[in-house]
């Protein structure tokens, strides 16, 4: 399946691809049967200042095959460099990403989280009519256990919830053992999956203020929040 071309925009250094919809966007991962091997990155504004300082990780989200606007601040950035763009939240990509699967029967594995959330997610997808061929829990430190597992059930997607950038840079290494598959990076969303990680209610969705639910939900997050003022500062003064 060949990945239909789209106008790049730049982020802070990011290319970032836009997209009208949600069946946009998964389009370009699974069609007819058919999964476009490569891997996907959900770009927002804490990704952004993570690649600014890591030059890797810049080269190699920017070597995706899908890389699309989570967060608010990077739409509103793209929206202000004249393109149109719809915010794609990263777990609702990831459960419609799911059904696709499920409605095209794609063999999927899940890596990432606790024990419990990873065999639960697993679960529940299969509930869902979701071939998860296999399941490997966050905590394994040996990755030649993941690479068996690759080789043994052979999954066409392949999801990576470890948080930024070790996800990022897990996929990379696994791409290269195993190329034939696509691969996205899902952070925390098993545990919301789950249910073990409550996301925030409707209305700060609809407002875009998820994060500041989080913040005061996990106050401990203050550190990694202060990143979303500072591409706040850059993004007034148009510097990204």
């Amino acid at each position: 399946m060949q990945q239909d071309p789209r106008p790049l925009v730049d982020v802070g250094g990011l290319s970032i691809m836009p997209f009208d919809s949600m069946q946009d966007a998964l389009d370009a991962v699974i069609k007819d049967g058919q999964v476009q091997h490569g891997f996907g990155v959900s770009v927002n504004s804490e990704i952004v200042m993570l690649a600014r300082k890591d030059p890797a990780l810049r080269e190699h989200i920017n070597s995706a095959h899908l890389r699309f606007a989570d967060g608010i601040g990077v739409v509103k950035t793209v929206a202000s460099k004249g393109v149109r763009n719809t915010r794609i939240p990263g777990c609702e990509f990831w459960e419609a990403l799911m059904q696709r699967a499920a409605e095209q029967q794609v063999p999927v594995m899940l890596i990432g989280a606790k024990p419990a959330v990873n065999a639960m997610a697993a679960e529940q997808l299969r509930e869902r009519g979701v071939a998860v061929v296999a399941a490997v829990h966050g905590y394994e430190q040996d990755e030649q256990v993941i690479r068996d597992q690759l080789v043994a059930s052979r999954p066409a997607i392949v999801t990576v919830a470890l948080g930024a950038p070790r996800q990022e840079k897990m996929i990379q290494r696994l791409r290269e053992f195993y190329p034939n598959a696509f691969y996205l990076g899902v952070g925390g969303t098993y545990d919301v999956f789950t249910g073990h990680v409550k996301r925030a209610p409707k209305l700060f969705c609809k407002l875009h203020l998820e994060w500041f639910y989080r913040l005061c939900a996990q106050p401990s997050r203050i550190g990694r929040q202060v990143s979303l003022f500072h591409y706040l500062a850059l993004h007034m003064l148009r510097r990204l």
